[in-house]
């Protein structure tokens, strides 16, 4: 049997060090005051234990485009604060990625000597190549993953996120 494209696990990683603690990069991950200042600005909730809930939801500018109240679905797999946290991950803001399976998102922290951190996402998109696109960047304009992450690293390096 020949495998295609989409019978094949699609899996993208992105590795940033941030100096700031893991528990920094924790609290700006899981947080709702966090998350609303870097990234799409989205906040969060977590119920963080296995089977727990997780959501994002759609900031004022999102809504006032017409998006849904909530962005972002998923449930909590595994938790290790501040080192590990396993979630699936469903896009709700686009009808396409909406119709597609739940993704698999892995956060690693490892704080290392120097008091710097690596933080590493390893996100599982197979069956969902619309929600790999959107991840990727490759959605028109928006930069997926590559940008939150570089967000999120100013914020916590400077107090301040890459864009007003």
């Amino acid at each position: 049997m020949t495998a295609t494209i989409q019978d094949r696990l699609a899996v993208q990683t992105h590795r940033i060090f941030v100096k700031a603690t893991a528990e920094q990069v924790w609290d700006a991950l899981t947080r709702p005051g966090w998350t609303q200042k870097y990234g799409f600005r989205a906040a969060v909730h977590y119920d963080m234990r296995p089977g727990g809930i997780y959501l994002a939801f759609a900031s004022a500018p999102m809504r006032m485009r017409g998006a849904r109240d909530v962005i972002i679905d998923g449930e909590v797999i595994a938790v290790d604060r501040p080192h590990l946290l396993v979630q699936t991950w469903h896009v709700l803001f686009d009808d396409q990625a909406a119709a597609e399976t739940d993704t698999r998102l892995t956060w690693e922290i490892e704080e290392n000597d120097g008091g710097v951190t690596a933080v590493t996402v390893n996100h599982e998109l197979d069956g969902a190549p619309r929600t790999a696109d959107l991840v990727a960047g490759r959605n028109g304009g928006l930069a997926g993953w590559t940008w939150i992450l570089s967000d999120l690293k100013s914020l916590l390096e400077t107090g301040r996120p890459l864009a007003a």
